[in-house]
């Protein structure tokens, strides 16, 4: 019986330390910190497969980066953009885990579009998102404007019982091979994404360190 309960315990405790709460707006998400471990959550890959993001980055250093989707055009500059210092990434021992709310068909024709050698996961409940804490609720002429513009993610219920659009904030998350946290960046302006020089200077130092 007390073994039960400490296991019991334990779940209770692994959930509440992975679901964080949706920001009511992208200013006040609360994003992993350098120093903490990447969330034990599974999500599916570009053939519906449910992939462990911790297993993931239990393999090896891993850059996870959390984008808008396939339907935003500063997503598929910033996917290019990491497609072309991928060589040197793998070089250095890092794999690359591209996260979205888009399903896994979505996936592909991203990886076809933009020609695409590292992998993309499916997060539309946004597990995720919540739990490395980038997950926030769109206004509602947000979410009325990127309806229109044919974005047919999944609504969200606010506090308030409103259904909105929920998406992450553009973020990158660097860790070592045991899955902690090195480095990260977030930044709310879904216009701005961490550029390639800064994403290999952090990889350089991040494999120095778990030499």
């Amino acid at each position: 019986m007390f073994t039960r309960l400490l296991t019991t315990l334990a779940l209770l405790f692994t959930i509440s330390a992975t679901a964080k709460p949706i920001a009511t707006k992208d200013e006040l998400v609360s994003p992993l910190l350098n120093g903490q471990n990447i969330p034990n959550i599974s999500i599916s890959d570009i053939n519906g497969k449910s992939t462990n993001l911790a297993k993931l980055a239990n393999q090896k250093p891993t850059i996870f980066f959390f984008y808008r989707g396939g339907w935003c055009p500063y997503c598929n500059a910033q996917m290019g953009q990491i497609q072309s210092i991928q060589p040197k990434l793998l070089k250095m021992g890092f794999q690359i885990i591209g996260i979205s709310p888009d399903t896994p068909e979505k996936l592909k024709e991203s990886m076809t579009k933009n020609d695409l050698g590292y992998q993309l996961l499916s997060d539309p409940e946004m597990k995720a998102a919540k739990a490395f804490g980038v997950a926030f609720f769109t206004s509602e002429r947000t979410t009325k404007r990127y309806a229109s513009f044919g974005v047919t993610n999944p609504s969200f219920t606010t506090p308030e019982g409103e259904k909105r659009l929920v998406l992450p904030v553009p973020a990158l998350f660097m860790t070592d091979n045991k899955g902690l946290v090195h480095f990260q960046y977030v930044n709310p302006n879904f216009k701005v994404r961490a550029e390639p020089e800064l994403v290999l200077t952090a990889a350089k130092l991040i494999k120095k360190k778990v030499k």
